[in-house]
Order: C-alpha cells, then sequence, then structure tokens
C-alpha cells in the first residue's frame, strides 16, 4: 500500500510503499478516508519535533485521521463503520496513565504519538488499531471527520479551564481566540453557543479568507499589529476565558493582561526557546489580586474525541466548506503540505465514503 512518510535525513514528504497491515487479535482494520494536515506535521517534517519509531528510518506521517472499518476482527465494530483514531499509544506496555484511561496526561516517555513520535501514523491507505483506541462518527460526518482530532484538543483545554474555575460560580461571557490559523477558527465556531460575544487575533490584514470566517462566524476580529494582546481590554473588553493558539511566548504572559478578573487562560501554542523581559512582579498581582489562571493543555482523551464528534455534529456545512481550502488526492499530496495567504486548512484524501 501506498503511504507518507518522512525520513531521517529528509527534510520533505514522500511517497513509499509499506505493507498492508495485518490487524492483531483486539485491532481493526481501517481504510483510510482522509488525513489533515496541521502545524505539526510540519514541524515534524521540519524536525524539530517528534521522531521516527525505533529501529527504523523513517515515520509515517498523519494524526488527524478518518477512516471505515475494513475487517472489524471480532471487534465492537462492524464492517463499513466510521471511525477516528485517537493519537497516543503505550509505548512499551501499558502503564498507570493508560490504565486509568487518561494517556493524555501522561509525561514524555509514557507515550508514543502515531505520526508523531516513536510510532507510524495514519497517512496511509490502511492503518490497524485496538478498539480502545477508536471512536465511532456518524456517517453524516464521514467527509469532515479528520477534524475531530483538533476539534478534541479544543474539549479538552476548556474542560481544564472550567475545572479551575468549578470553586466558584463562574459565567463567563467574553472569550478570546489567540490564533487565526485552522485550530482557532475551528474554537471559535465551538465556542460560539457557550460566549455572549468572541473575539479572535490574528495578524492579517484585509482582505483574508480566515478574517472572512471569524465575521461569518459573527466573532470579531482584532488586528494584532493594531491592538496588542494587553490593549485588548481597553480597546474592546477583557475576556473572561482566552484560548492560546499560536505558539508566540510572550502571549502566554500577555494573555494575564487580558483577562478579566476571574478569568482562566488556556496555553496550547508549543513555542522554542525565547528569552525577553517581562514585569514578573506586575503579573503575580494580577494572578493573586484578581484570581487569575492559567492552564497548559495538550493531546486529548478519547471523552475528548466523543465530545468533539458532538460539537462537529452541530456545526454547518457551510462552516466546513470555509475552513477546509483544499482536499487533495494523493498524486497530489504536496498541495496539501504548502502553505499560501488562501491556505487554512488541508487534507489528503485516500479514498471516499460511501456509506453501506
Amino acid at each position: 500500500m501506498k503511504a507518507i512518510a518522512v525520513y531521517d535525513d529528509g527534510d520533505e514528504p514522500v511517497v513509499v510503499e509499506k505493507p498492508r497491515p495485518e490487524p492483531d487479535d483486539g485491532e481493526a482494520l481501517v481504510r483510510t478516508l482522509r488525513v489533515g494536515v496541521d502545524g505539526t506535521d510540519h514541524e515534524v517534517i521540519a524536525g524539530g519535533h517528534g521522531g521516527t519509531p525505533a529501529g527504523e528510518d523513517h515515520l509515517v506521517l498523519g494524526h488527524e485521521a478518518v477512516g471505515v472499518v475494513e475487517d472489524p476482527n471480532d471487534t465492537p465494530f462492524e464492517k463499513g463503520d466510521v471511525v477516528v483514531p485517537t493519537v497516543r499509544r503505550p509505548p512499551n506496555g501499558a502503564n498507570e496513565y493508560f490504565a486509568r484511561g487518561e494517556p493524555d496526561m501522561a509525561p514524555e516517555g509514557k507515550y508514543h504519538e502515531r505520526g508523531i513520535v516513536g510510532a507510524h501514523g495514519f497517512m496511509a491507505e490502511y492503518f490497524t488499531s485496538p478498539a480502545e483506541f477508536l471512536v465511532e462518527v456518524p456517517p453524516e460526518l464521514a467527509e469532515w471527520g479528520f477534524l475531530v482530532e483538533p476539534a478534541s484538543i479544543t474539549e479538552k483545554a476548556v474542560e481544564h479551564a472550567r475545572a479551575s474555575r468549578s470553586a466558584f460560580h463562574w459565567e463567563p461571557e467574553v472569550a478570546l481566540v489567540l490564533g487565526n490559523g485552522s485550530l482557532g477558527l475551528l474554537t471559535v465556531a465551538m465556542l460560539d453557543d457557550e460566549f455572549d460575544r468572541l473575539y479572535c487575533l490574528g495578524r492579517r490584514e484585509r482582505p483574508d479568507p480566515t478574517i472572512d470566517v471569524i465575521e461569518s462566524l459573527g466573532a470579531t476580529y482584532v488586528n494584532s499589529t493594531e491592538t496588542p494582546v494587553p490593549e485588548i481590554p481597553d480597546v474592546y473588553e477583557p475576556a473572561d476565558f482566552v484560548y492560546e493558539a499560536t505558539g508566540y511566548a510572550p502571549h502566554a504572559f500577555e494573555t494575564i493582561e487580558a483577562l478579566a478578573p476571574n478569568g482562566v487562560g488556556a496555553l496550547l501554542g508549543v513555542p522554542g526557546d525565547w528569552e525577553f523581559e517581562v514585569d514578573g512582579g506586575a503579573l503575580h498581582r494580577e494572578f493573586v489580586l484578581h484570581n487569575k489562571a492559567l492552564v497548559g493543555s495538550v493531546n486529548s482523551g478519547f471523552e475528548h474525541f466523543e465530545a468533539a464528534v458532538d460539537s462537529l455534529s452541530a456545526l454547518p456545512t457551510a462552516f466546513f466548506e470555509d475552513l477546509v481550502t483544499g482536499i487533495h488526492p494523493l498524486d497530489e499530496f504536496e498541495a496539501a503540505f504548502a502553505d499560501d495567504d488562501t491556505t487554512i486548512k488541508t487534507a489528503v484524501e485516500f479514498d471516499s465514503y460511501e456509506e453501506r
């Protein structure tokens, strides 16, 4: 079968031939439909993140996948079920995090991530997975199921942010999303019913397709070149919840200034090493005197994938059509990894869905 991989000594994805996998006991064979491309894929390709499986010189890419069960192999699924795989797997047998059903809380060294570090991904014509790591998706979402994984990241971040405010009565009204990439736009859409007012910050100038998506959702676009994050409370209003999806290290500290009293920020971006000056005393006072909080969040658990399926099922098809700017067949896969001002979200299509 064909797969898309990156070699240890390479810096571009390539098509490789791999044996079609055979499912072990407890595993299902899945025929891949679509696999999304995101910033993590680009980091892996560039060598700045992740790593190949032990003893191999290449990594099959892809962690945002949707497929159809080809061979249930005595799992609870039926042939033709649409499924989405979770990403993390135990590295060398089960550990306490997987035993508790909390692989997303495991520290480095306690997990592999398919398509990212230590295990081949899903960007292939077929893949296998233990049934416990497959989430069923309704057929009507099959076309967009590759968005379940990124949506699950937001589900977890919001859950953890709300948990940090659970000691008191918290009724947030204003949310600010930092970042107008595909994850930021997806988050704006998912938060639309939870908050009265939504803002999304980016660096792009009009005309721009991401700004069009933001405004079509009824949110307000904030141009960071005109209104930096610390000035948002004065120019617009303070935010009860800030969702950071930029990887721009100063935003972690600027989020504290943008929060309303009792507010919480969720940090999801992963910056490189970056030294800069901050007024630590002022930020410390903001935390203490105004009951603010920051939480970090990475990966997501099975229940977050399930919640993401529900959230995506409630969104209109028109939003997906605006968000996903390119679905590319395998023989044109390079286009899915290209990036320009018109690109928001792309995916590689291995097969089309036909309902059984």
